[in-house]
């Protein structure tokens, strides 16, 4: 088994004994799956709430959905959806751990005075200046592996083998590079080691064996010395493998964190927070890095 390596975030520290779970508040009217389409703030700040009560760790909050389809946002709309939502969360819940899903510097360093404490970049850098924002405002930052598309797009047609390589080995090497690359460079802007994650970015620029290639291989990225954040909830990898809808998948997104925990993952990103965080915690103690909460069975006798 591989040891995870630690993250430390609001003075928490996060290990094989206590993953993080990531909760996922969309504020949008469009996210891929239903379940998690919290335009308003009332029901955003009840998912919040919820959140945290069922055992998240870190609430993620994005303003824009991830793929293609759905509406246009310009920067100026996704700060506006995020940033004061954000500064009442952090009166609401002064020690919550506030992460803020996004590619854009700007909207990152709107969301300074909220109190950020990690910038989620799923799309690999394409705004160079976002981690520059999160190493000036002391924020931690997600290193991410997007197979070099831009933002808000679809993959068709991916290959990454060449002259004979091997797909999955191809694959790998190209986010260890991608991954290493960025996480070197947050590194040089003076972000801690230990508040850089890398994310493999599971279904961004990849077919569905390219995914479960990497899922399969978790414990080569925990290898690179950085904690990994595993963002798998319901996504369509899940869907393709078991042919089921978004709103079916929690069973095979909760099979896939199993896996990617015991590889040693440090970071779970999820719609489901309790049922993620009673598998993480199953994991932990099936590993050995976290006691049983109870200890009475076989060790009693009769009262």
């Amino acid at each position: 088994m591989v040891t995870p390596s630690p993250l430390l975030l609001r003075g928490r520290i996060f290990d094989g004994a206590r993953p993080a779970v990531m909760a996922i508040v969309n504020r949008t009217r469009d996210s891929f799956y239903a379940g998690n389409r919290h335009h308003d703030d009332e029901s955003a700040h009840a998912a919040v709430q919820s959140a945290l009560s069922d055992g998240a760790d870190i609430i993620d909050v994005g303003g824009v959905r991830a793929g293609q389809e759905g509406e246009s946002v310009s920067v100026e709309q996704e700060i506006e959806r995020v940033v004061p939502f954000l500064t009442e969360v952090r009166r609401r819940h002064p020690e919550a751990i506030l992460s803020l899903d996004t590619w854009r510097a700007p909207v990152a360093a709107a969301a300074a005075e909220a109190g950020l404490d990690l910038v989620n970049d799923t799309w690999a850098g394409h705004d160079p200046g976002l981690v520059e924002v999160a190493a000036r405002i002391g924020a931690g930052i997600v290193c991410s592996h997007s197979g070099g598309l831009p933002p808000r797009t679809d993959p068709v047609d991916v290959r990454y083998a060449r002259d004979g390589e091997s797909e999955d080995d191809a694959l790998l090497a190209d986010v260890r590079r991608v991954l290493t690359a960025g996480a070197h460079r947050a590194l040089s802007l003076g972000i801690p080691r230990d508040r850089i994650l890398l994310d493999p970015t599971l279904d961004f620029g990849k077919t569905t064996a390219n995914s479960l290639t990497l899922l399969r291989h978790t414990a080569d990225l925990v290898d690179l010395g950085f904690p990994v954040l595993q963002a798998i909830s319901r996504k369509d990898f899940i869907g393709e493998s078991l042919d089921l809808p978004a709103d079916e998948r929690l069973e095979g997104s909760l099979a896939a964190t199993a896996v990617a925990a015991w590889q040693g993952a440090t970071v779970f990103r999820t719609h489901d927070v309790r049922a993620t965080r009673r598998v993480l915690d199953m994991v932990a103690t099936i590993r050995g890095d976290r006691p049983p909460l109870r200890q009475e069975r076989g060790l009693r006798g009769p009262r």
